[in-house]
C-alpha cells in the first residue's frame, strides 16, 4: 500500500511566505484607497450650490403654493359674490311677489265690495289713547229695522259719532261676526251698511244664536286689543240706552278694581229639552230644579278693563255654557271680583222708566222682562226714548271726570263742563 507522506502533502498546498506578506500589504492598501474616497467632505462651494439650489426649488414650490391659494382665494370670492348676488335677487324678488300677492288681495277686496272695519285699520292711532269705555251692541244679519230704530233714538250718527269718541272718550259698535258663507249675500249687505254709517265691528266669528257665547267671548277679546278704555259694555239691540246714565253710572266704580255691573240675577237651571234657554249641561249645577249662580241678566252688563284682558288672555280655556251671560259669569267664579248689581240697568218700558225719569232717577237701560228686550222694539224703541230718555243735551254737558252720587236719594248730579 502506497501512504503519501504528511510533509509532501502539506508542501504542495502551503503559499510560499513571500506571496502571502505581498497579497497582505496589496489588500490594506486596496482598503485605505477606497475608504477615503467613501468618506470624502465635500467643500464649502458644493453645499452652498446644492443648498441655493434646494432652496430655489422650495421657493418656487411655495411660490407655486400661493399663486394656487390666491387662485383658490379669488375663485371663493367670486362664488360669495355669485352667492350674494343671488340671495339679492332673490329677496328682491321675494319682496315683489309679498307686494303682488298685497295688491292681489286688495284688488280682490275692491272686487268683492269687502270692506275691512276701520277699527281693524286705525288699531295703532286708537290703541295710544284713553277711553272710558266700548259700547257693543250685539247685532245679526236679520236686524238692519233694528239697528236703524237705535240709530234714529239713542246712538249718535256720523259726525256725532267721532264727536263722541273724540270728547266724551266713549266708542259704540254694532258687533257682529261673518255667515257660514264667506263672501256671501249677508256679509255683503253688512259691507254696504258699514260703507254707509261706519259703525260696526265686525268679529272672526260665525253667526249663529248656539254660538253667542263664543261671541261674547270674542267681543271682549276683540275689544280690549283695539281699544285702551276703563269700561267694556255689551247691549242687545232692543234695548234702549241712556248714554250720559250709563258713562256716569260707571265712573262711580272706575276706581274698583275687577267690577262686573249689572242686574244680578240667578235663573233655574232648565234640564227639559226643547224649552228656551235649555241647559244641556244641566247635571254641572246640581239637582233637577237648582238654580244659577248669581250673574248679570244679557240684556246690558259692564265690565272692567283688567276683566275683559283676563277673557282676552285666557279665551282659549274658558268654559262655553248654552246662555251667553251664564258663560260670562261662570267666567269671574274663583276670582276675586265685585258683583254691583243696579237695578238702573233693567228698567221696564214705559210706564215703569216713565215714572223714574219724572222722579229724575233716569234708566240706564230699558226693555221688558217678557221679551227680553223691548216689545217689538222696532215699533216702540222711539216712544220709549221720548218717555225715558235723558235730556238731549245730558251726553254732551256730562263730565264724566266730575261726577257724585248721593248715598241718600240714590240721584245722579251731573256737573256741567264749563
Amino acid at each position: 500500500m502506497y501512504v503519501k507522506n504528511r510533509g509532501e502533502y502539506a508542501s504542495k498546498h502551503v503559499l510560499p511566505k513571500k506571496l502571502a506578506i505581498l497579497l497582505c500589504f496589496a489588500s490594506f492598501f486596496a482598503g485605505m484607497f477606497f475608504t477615503n474616497r467613501m468618506w470624502m467632505v465635500p467643500d464649502a462651494k458644493s453645499i452652498v450650490k446644492k443648498t441655493s439650489r434646494t432652496g430655489d426649488e422650495q421657493h418656487v414650490d411655495c411660490d407655486m403654493k400661493i399663486k394656487v391659494l390666491k387662485n383658490e382665494d379669488n375663485s371663493s370670492r367670486g362664488i360669495s359674490g355669485s352667492q350674494h348676488s343671488i340671495e339679492t335677487v332673490d329677496k328682491a324678488i321675494s319682496d315683489l311677489e309679498i307686494k303682488l300677492m298685497a295688491a292681489r288681495a286688495e284688488r280682490e277686496t275692491v272686487m268683492k265690495d269687502t270692506i275691512i272695519s276701520e277699527d281693524l285699520k286705525n288699531v295703532e292711532l286708537t290703541s295710544r289713547r284713553k277711553y272710558l269705555m266700548v259700547i257693543g251692541i250685539n247685532t245679526a244679519f236679520s236686524s238692519r229695522k233694528r239697528r236703524d230704530s237705535v240709530r234714529a233714538t239713542w246712538m249718535p250718527q256720523g259726525e256725532k259719532l267721532k264727536q263722541l269718541e273724540e270728547e266724551k272718550g266713549i266708542i259704540i259698535r254694532f258687533v257682529i261676526g261673518h255667515s257660514s258663507t264667506s263672501g256671501g249675500i249677508l256679509d255683503k249687505a253688512i259691507e254696504a251698511e258699514e260703507r254707509m254709517h261706519g259703525d260696526f265691528l265686525r268679529l272672526q266669528h260665525v253667526e249663529g244664536y248656539l254660538e253667542l257665547s263664543a261671541k261674547t267671548k270674542t267681543y271682549f277679546s276683540t275689544a280690549v286689543s283695539l281699544w285702551d278704555a276703563e269700561f267694556f259694555v255689551k247691549v242687545d239691540d232692543d234695548v234702549h240706552v241712556n248714554l250720559a246714565t250709563l258713562g256716569m253710572t260707571l265712573t262711580e266704580h272706575r276706581k274698583k278694581p275687577r267690577v262686573y255691573i249689572g242686574c244680578m240675577k240667578s235663573g233655574p237651571v232648565l234640564a227639559r229639552k226643547g224649552v228656551k234657554y235649555h241647559e244641556p249641561e244641566y247635571w254641572k249645577f246640581g239637582e233637577v230644579g237648582n238654580k244659577y249662580f248669581r250673574h248679570a241678566t244679557g240684556q246690558l252688563y259692564a265690565i272692567s278693563k283688567d276683566l275683559a284682558t283676563y277673557i282676552l288672555i285666557n279665551q282659549d280655556v274658558l268654559h262655553k255654557y248654552a246662555n251667553e251671560d251664564v258663560s260670562l259669569g261662570s267666567w269671574f267664579i274663583g276670582l276675586d271680583v265685585e258683583h254691583v248689581d243696579d237695578r238702573r240697568l233693567c228698567c221696564g218700558t214705559p210706564p215703569d222708566c216713565e215714572w223714574k225719569a219724572q222722579a229724575s232717577n233716569i234708566c240706564v237701560a230699558s226693555f221688558d222682562w217678557k221679551c227680553s228686550g223691548i216689545c217689538r222694539s222696532v215699533e216702540r224703541i222711539m216712544e220709549v226714548h221720548e218717555q225715558c230718555g235723558e235730556d238731549k243735551n245730558a251726553l254732551w254737558t256730562t263730565n264724566f271726570v266730575q261726577t257724585t252720587r248721593s248715598s241718600n236719594s240714590g240721584k245722579i248730579h251731573m256737573r256741567e263742563q264749563a
